[in-house]
């Protein structure tokens, strides 16, 4: 399986929306960055990085209770040391959410005291959250509202359009669609991507995906692979499925493996945290 090809996936209104996100950047006072905590490189798009180079940048890392903590700790701070102001949370369960508006104020505390000294009333101050489609930006933002004042889903590229949120008194956020980058050049960030469900399922075969994922599991995680499914090292990935569809029950007329339901499996629990904490991210000391 080659991991070398580019992936191309970029929807049309994922054009229109980086053209808007430019020309809205210069309101901004802060930008908040939203990262999956299990890809916190391969969910970060570098073109988002180069439109907000100039602005107070806070990167949040969510799904946090799906990550390795041990390697998403390592790969915070390695972020920390490069500048960034950066933050873990689950959008889902409100973990840390509370914390936002303070490391906010925190990184805008120049400019909130220099506008004080001269008797200026603070404005609520003007924020985009970004991030790829699926990351758990709608959650995060109704999480932060107090309301459900945007659709949510888990389908990826539910928000089209941009829309103003008041949350707050101290906040007004501009909501964007997620955005992903025209290609992948590396095909990694890709299959990253599927497995975790921020392209769509079927966008790249579901066998690559799968194939993929099990040889990274037992790279990284054997022993979960054993417990989960009674996966030993000595397995090739037909073996692999074959077993997984044995022991599962996903079988069709005559007792052969229903690949496509066993593909479902290993993503669904993956996504699940059947398989715990995955990091899928690692920097090259991990």
């Amino acid at each position: 399986m080659s991991t070398t090809k580019q992936i191309q996936w970029f929807p049309g209104h994922m054009f229109k929306s980086l053209r808007e996100i430019r020309e809205k950047i210069k309101l901004m006072d802060i930008i908040m960055i939203l990262l999956d905590s299990r890809l916190p490189m391969s969910s970060m798009n570098p073109e988002i990085m180069k439109i907000t180079a100039h602005k107070p940048v806070i990167l949040l890392f969510n799904k946090m209770d799906l990550a390795d903590a041990k390697v998403l700790s390592i790969t915070e701070k390695e972020y920390q040391e490069m500048g960034y102001y950066t933050l873990k949370i689950d959008a889902q369960s409100g973990k840390n959410v509370d914390k936002i508006h303070g490391l906010a104020r925190e990184v805008l505390k120049d400019k909130i005291e220099k506008e004080e000294s001269k008797g200026l009333k603070i404005r609520p101050f003007r924020t985009m959250i970004l991030g790829i489609p699926n990351v758990g930006k709608s959650t995060l933002i109704n999480q932060l509202s107090k309301s459900s004042a945007t659709k949510t889903g888990n389908t990826p590229g539910v928000t089209k359009a941009q829309q103003w949120i008041k949350l707050g008194d101290s906040f007004e956020l501009l909501d964007t669609p997620g955005v992903l980058w025209p290609k992948f050049t590396d095909a990694k960030v890709g299959y990253h991507l599927a497995i975790t469900g921020a392209i769509k399922d079927r966008i790249l075969p579901e066998d690559d995906v799968c194939h993929y994922a099990l040889d990274f599991l037992k790279s990284y995680y054997p022993k979960r692979l054993y417990d989960r499914y009674g996966i030993t090292q000595d397995m090739d990935y037909v073996s692999m499925l074959n077993h997984i569809g044995n022991t599962r029950g996903a079988l069709l007329k005559g007792a052969e493996v229903d690949y496509d339901r066993v593909y479902q499996i290993i993503l669904t629990d993956i996504r699940g945290k059947q398989l715990g904490g995955l990091s899928f991210d690692r920097s090259e000391t991990l």
